[in-house]
């Protein structure tokens, strides 16, 4: 009763034919970059520094919560008395 009807003679997928509609692209070639030494130490002297601070900013941010989680235990235990 719900079966799918299927057709007869099912016709073929169409052929795929790409005809370009104009000329191709021309890829021009980039400029030369002078890339000397003192734009290497300075890339990574910035990456060493801004490594260091993300460093020092995951520590922080792991002792103020061991920090607020002592002084949550704390006031709790001073509440209770």
């Amino acid at each position: 009763m719900f079966l799918p009807k299927y057709p007869d003679n099912p016709t073929p997928p169409p052929a795929h034919t790409h005809t370009p509609n104009g000329p191709a692209l021309v890829q021009r070639p980039l400029p030369p970059v002078a890339i000397d030494r003192n734009t290497v130490v300075a890339l990574v002297v910035g990456g060493v520094v801004l490594t260091a601070l993300l460093a020092a900013v995951a520590v922080t941010a792991i002792s103020v919560a061991i920090a607020a989680v002592v002084l949550r235990s704390m006031l709790r235990d001073h509440h209770r008395r």
